[in-house]
């Protein structure tokens, strides 16, 4: 009886969506008190808001400048929430800013048109308290209908809407006739046509999107893009107080090729040594350290004989390959050579399946325990159904720590994990196949082709000590290591995933007071487009 309900509830919302104003006077008659019962929820936001702007406008009467016409966008609630609290703080430093939103409150599930008016009436109700400060406009009332956008521009779009398919399930193979990339599809051409019109005509001097690869935040970078508008793009990752940004590139490509031209001749002090080494230690022993809130591994290290014991591996060569996450966005795009990393996998294990004369063991990503389309656990599966002896694999919920898999390994082969970074750390030569930010560095292996790559494989399985890192290259892969972690990331007050813990702790009123101040206003100065100055920067920690 309760699906009939709901099933009737469903269909009756999707008629009255198709009515003009059935969701504005819904709103009107039953929500007095502007709340919704809904996943799209800035509660937290509309409480915070009066003061947020009162510290804006504070501010804004200390700068007293004529700043840049400055456009964000942001949708998702979470992301609006946080984008919201970064463009006041901006409309405070003296910018004229525009927030732009969608009010969906996930990508991956349609929405009948009347929920998606109501979502957007609460959205507007609470965000026009940051008028006195801010610009707010949502796409919804933009009325593009069916422009069409230039075909080359399309292209970008259809390439974001396969990435959504691929983030949203976990593969790399995608169906254009699954529902998934129809959704996305839809959905990411109704924003480029807003974003199109809308950007070609009020012209901003710069556009700011969370992450930039994928769904309408990848859009509107792509469309930004497309009209020589500078965008600037960022993340974050698992440090609190630290953000992720790239100008007029993605951020999720996490190019460091500026910051480490500019750090790579600049030695390591002995309190920078110690910093990364017990930020690697931490890793290594299963702890959460300092002010990253991530738990590396489910258990601390065994040691090496301890782990060579367990897993019964003898004194042929150890090949560790660290997979990642199908799907995840720092994978995406980063093909070389290999069509993805599916195919590298693939013919990997054909490559190994006809020598035994090294051992292979695959660490699946122990991230796979979250996801719930295709496990890297399949593909092997699927290419060798059963396993030779010299083969192991570490399934994610084995609780196996991957530390001791490295102090075990005479190869590394990894797509773009961080694990190669920490294996070329520990001397281990590291062969890379994926576009990842630390290719190139001067401290891995690097083919660009499958020829190059298995003529690599095979001379280092042969003497894998004659491919072992020198004292050099591994103090240059613990340099880059170090510049990675604390130099890439920006300071940054407030984290998107712990928004208002965060600004609970520190609100906009007391952030401008802090001492940490100058560095965050210079990191508001990059998000409104100043140049990323990473000689500067350098400079400074000089």
């Amino acid at each position: 009886m309760a699906d009939k309900k709901s099933s009737a509830k469903t269909v009756i919302k999707s008629v009255l969506g198709q009515v003009p104003l059935t969701a504005e006077l819904y709103w009107m008659m039953r929500h007095n008190d502007k709340n919704i019962n809904s996943r799209f929820s800035l509660k937290n936001l509309d409480q915070h808001l009066p003061q947020l702007v009162a510290d804006a406008e504070a501010l804004r009467k200390k700068t007293g400048s004529e700043g840049k016409k400055i456009f964000v966008f942001a949708t998702l609630h979470y992301w609006i929430e946080h984008a919201a609290v970064m463009g006041i703080t901006l409309a405070g430093l003296g910018h004229k800013v525009t927030l732009g939103y969608l009010p969906f409150h996930d990508w991956q599930n349609p929405i009948n048109k009347f929920d998606l008016r109501r979502q957007n009436l609460y959205a507007e109700e609470i965000l026009s308290k940051a008028k006195p400060v801010m610009d707010v406009i949502s796409f919804l009332s933009l009325h593009t209908g069916y422009k069409v956008v230039p075909e080359d521009l399309r292209e970008r779009i259809e390439q974001i809407s396969r990435y959504d398919s691929m983030y949203t399930l976990q593969v790399e193979d995608v169906d254009t006739s699954s529902e998934i990339y129809k959704l996305r599809l839809k959905r990411n051409m109704s924003t480029a046509r807003d974003a199109y019109e809308y950007l070609k005509v009020n012209k901003p001097d710069v556009v700011i999107v969370p992450n930039g690869t994928i769904q309408e935040f990848g859009v509107v970078y792509e469309v930004a893009r497309y009209l020589d508008i500078p965008a600037v793009t960022y993340e974050f990752g698992e440090q609190r107080e630290r953000i992720w940004l790239a100008q007029n590139d993605k951020v999720m490509r996490q190019e460091t090729c500026d910051m480490w031209e500019a750090f790579r001749d600049k030695e390591l002090t002995e309190p920078e040594k110690a910093k990364i080494t017990e930020q690697f230690e931490a890793r290594r022993n299963a702890s959460v350290w300092k002010n990253f809130a991530r738990l590396w591994q489910a258990v601390p290290a065994k040691g090496v004989e301890a782990a060579r014991q367990e897993l019964g591996l003898d004194e042929r060569p150890m090949v560790l390959l660290a997979t990642n996450v199908l799907g995840d966005s720092l994978t995406l795009g980063r093909e070389v050579f290999s069509q993805s990393m599916e195919d590298w996998l693939e013919k990997t294990l054909q490559y190994f399946a006809g020598r035994n004369d090294a051992q292979l063991v695959i660490r699946v990503h122990p991230g796979e325990v979250l996801i719930h389309g295709q496990s890297m656990m399949d593909v092997i599966k699927r290419v060798l159904p059963t396993l030779p002896e010299y083969i192991r694999v570490i399934a994610p919920t084995e609780k196996v720590n991957t530390y001791d898999l490295i102090a075990a390994a005479d190869v590394g082969l990894v797509y773009t994990t961080t694990v190669g970074l920490e294996m070329a750390m520990s001397g281990i030569p590291v062969i890379v196949v994926g576009d990842t930010h630390y290719r190139g560095r001067g401290f891995t292996q690097d083919p660009q082709s499958w020829v190059q790559y298995h003529k690599t494989l095979k001379a280092v399985l042969e003497n894998p000590q004659d491919f072992r890192l020198s004292e050099e290259q591994i103090n240059l892969a613990w340099a880059y290591a170090y510049r990675f972690f604390y130099e890439y990331p920006r300071p940054y007050p407030w984290h998107l995933v712990y928004l208002w813990e965060d600004y609970g702790k520190h609100p906009l009123g007391e952030v401008v007071k802090s001492k940490e101040w100058p560095q965050y206003k210079q990191v508001f100065d990059y998000l409104a487009g100043e140049p990323l100055d990473w000689n500067a920067i350098r400079a400074q920690s000089d």
